[in-house]
């Protein structure tokens, strides 16, 4: 059993900052990708950026310059500091990860999500 448990979220004001945390745990060999998504009301679930097992990362366009995304393996834990924040990033976000279970089994497994509303 395997399970990403995300943190960080909550309500902050135009140009404040937060920091996501989303932590694996279980039965975990290693993880390769991890990354962070994001679903605002009415909206579909859209990319916010992702790393790899080497530190490479990804980022989508309406973030670039102001998230970024890291990750620490030994915790098996993966970030997301959000500067500059605007109404417009307020979403549910989730962290998912890529990951061999210690049955050699490869599954894409996603944490519960979390609040972030930016608002004056």
């Amino acid at each position: 059993q395997v399970q990403l448990v995300e943190s960080g979220g909550g309500l902050v004001q135009p140009g404040g900052s937060l920091r996501l945390s989303c932590a694996a745990s279980g039965s975990i060999f290693s993880i390769n990708a991890m990354g962070w998504y994001r679903q605002a009301p009415g909206k579909q679930r859209e990319l916010v950026a992702t790393i790899t097992s080497g530190s490479s990362t990804n980022y989508a366009d309406s973030v670039k310059g102001r998230f970024t995304i890291s990750r620490d393996n030994a915790k098996n834990t993966v970030y997301l500091q959000m500067n500059s924040l605007k109404p417009e990033d307020t979403a549910v976000y989730y962290c998912n990860a890529d990951i061999y279970t210690k049955l050699l089994r490869m599954g894409r497994y996603w944490g519960q999500g979390t609040q972030v509303t930016v608002s004056s």
